[in-house]
């Protein structure tokens, strides 16, 4: 009780007591300043002339205003490393950079050039002529741009008619044959051709043997030997105790055995002997007993079907691949086409080149008339198809209606018309020995057709188009047919032979996968397809005696034999 008596009374104490009073008067403890003028930048007060208010690197954007005279300031102070293209944008107008002198792109390249082959050029702000410090140095300082031609090349890069010992100009005379007045250095030097000693000669001749059996090529001939032509035969005898050449074919193999065509199913033999891929077949007409074959290795070989299955013959004369062949009507003769721009006619018998013509004319296909033998038509590389007399040896008529090089020849209608293609993507049709041509084909839906030949009854003219299909047309009016088109394989970029069997039954052709495919004729479907080569199977040939029996060729060197 106490405590409260006493907290009670100290209460009572403080209630009596004065309040404190406040004074009213402001106190500051700022010195006084003088601001007029000043400006404050990063918390301090600087003259408004020295404010300069300097913007971080990576602002992107300013919180207060700037003077004018401080937007439009030039750059001042090192550049980045990295924005040294910074200098292009230096301003010395509010919008942007003024040059001090406008020029095209014509006068300043003119100038460009004259100052650096003459030594001067054309000051651009009209205030004269701006020299080379060569010619500063030479002390030549007088002349002027007119006087370039005569005296303005610089002292280093003059040559006078002193320096070289000309005489002085002659007069000209025009009863003296022309030759040059002012010599170059090397006009006296004339090319010795050394010629190899003994020595150097056995060791070449020896490198290159070396050098071809190691690439499995056989040694290039010389040029006068493949001009005049090479032939080897591999069999026992040219005639036999008869006196009956080696083509004479079998009797048992004179006529066919049956009226309709199978399908072949097992491989029976392999030709091999071309070092390079082989690019045609053709069987010898009529019978079938021989098999004449074109190789990228320059040579033609001949092959026995029915007997011993041997090479018989082998056709030097080409210096590169071989693209086409063709036999005659009775086999005796054929004709070749190269890579070395010439068509040679060849004797099958004995090998012997009979003729030689288009030599520089490149020609992707050759055929010879069905009647008269001794005419040859020739697509070419230059767009045109060449008639040629194998008798003269001349030319005898031209065909240049086409845009491209010419890929196929292929006489219809009883030999009076012959069609071709291109790859200009278009097929025309002709009237032999008349150059204007009869009928021409065009759509932009059509491709290329690399390869064409007719059906055994001459009614059908195919072709091999470059859009994987095979399209076929009348042989008479040479009208689609869009019901008989072929699909299936893969022949883009490749000229497969396309084949039909003796009866008109199937139709063949190669694929760039090595299979070979057969549809049938009537419901334009595949009825076989089979893997026969490693490389592109481009060409292919059904026996025209045998039911079953088909020759393919590819790329990879080989000739192979179906049943």
């Amino acid at each position: 009780m106490d405590l409260l008596v006493a907290y009670s009374d100290s209460g009572d104490e403080a209630e009596e007591e004065q309040p404190v009073k406040l004074l009213s008067a402001a106190v500051s403890a700022a010195p006084d300043v003088d601001t007029a003028g000043l400006q404050l930048v990063a918390g301090q007060a600087l003259p408004a002339q020295q404010a300069q208010f300097l913007q971080p690197a990576a602002a992107r954007q300013v919180m207060f205003n700037l003077p004018v005279e401080q937007m439009h300031a030039p750059v001042v102070g090192p550049l980045h490393h990295n924005q040294k293209h910074a200098l292009s944008g230096v301003q010395n107008h509010r919008s942007g950079h003024v040059e001090d002198a406008n020029l095209s792109s014509y006068v300043f390249d003119e100038q460009y050039h004259t100052f650096q082959s003459k030594g001067f050029a054309e000051d651009p702000t009209g205030g004269g002529t701006v020299r080379h410090r060569d010619l500063v140095a030479a002390g030549q300082e007088s002349f002027l741009p007119g006087e370039a031609a005569a005296a303005g090349q610089a002292p280093k890069r003059q040559k006078t008619e002193k320096k070289k010992g000309a005489g002085a100009e002659q007069a000209f005379d025009p009863s003296v044959p022309f030759s040059l007045r002012t010599r170059q250095p090397w006009a006296e030097k004339q090319a010795e051709a050394v010629a190899l000693t003994e020595e150097q000669r056995e060791y070449m001749d020896k490198f290159n043997a070396e050098k071809a059996a190691r690439e499995g090529k056989e040694p290039k001939a010389s040029e006068a030997a493949a001009e005049a032509g090479t032939t080897t035969f591999h069999g026992k005898a040219e005639a036999d105790y008869q006196g009956r050449s080696w083509m004479e074919p079998p009797k048992e193999h004179t006529r066919r055995k049956a009226e309709l065509c199978f399908l072949p199913k097992r491989l029976i033999h392999t030709w091999s002997g071309h070092t390079k891929g082989v690019n045609c077949i053709l069987f010898f007409p009529g019978t079938g007993h021989l098999l004449l074959s074109a190789g990228l290795d320059g040579h033609c070989k001949i092959w026995d079907v029915h007997g011993n299955k041997k090479c018989m013959r082998t056709y030097t004369g080409h210096t590169k691949g071989v693209k086409d062949i063709w036999f005659s009507n009775d086999g005796r003769r054929f004709v070749s086409t190269g890579y070395d721009k010439k068509i040679r006619y060849w004797d099958t018998e004995t090998g012997q080149i009979i003729t030689t013509v288009a030599e520089g004319k490149m020609s992707y296909c050759v055929r010879l008339h069905p009647e008269e033998q001794h005419i040859v038509l020739a697509g070419t590389q230059d767009k045109k198809i060449q008639q040629w007399d194998l008798n003269t040896g001349d030319m005898v008529q031209v065909y240049d209606y086409h845009l491209a090089a010419v890929n196929t020849v292929t006489f219809i209608d009883q030999n009076r018309r012959f069609v071709s293609t291109s790859d200009d993507k278009t097929i025309r049709m002709w009237e032999y020995g008349i150059q204007a041509q009869a009928k021409y084909i065009a759509d932009p839906a059509m491709h290329a057709i690399s390869y064409a030949c007719t059906s055994p009854n001459d009614k059908w003219w195919v072709g091999q188009s470059a859009d994987n299909q095979i399209v076929t047309y009348t042989a008479d009016r040479l009208k689609p047919n869009k019901k008989k088109t072929f699909k299936g394989h893969v022949t883009a970029g490749y000229a497969c032979q396309v084949a039909f069997s003796w009866d008109s039954r199937f139709v063949m052709s190669g694929d760039s996968d090595g299979k070979l495919f057969v549809w049938d004729w009537k419901t334009t479907k595949i009825v076989r397809s089979m893997k026969c080569h490693e490389q592109v199977l481009i060409g292919c040939e059904w026996h025209p005696l045998e039911t079953s029996k088909v020759a393919t060729c590819s790329w990879d060197g080989l000739i192979k034999f179906w049943d």
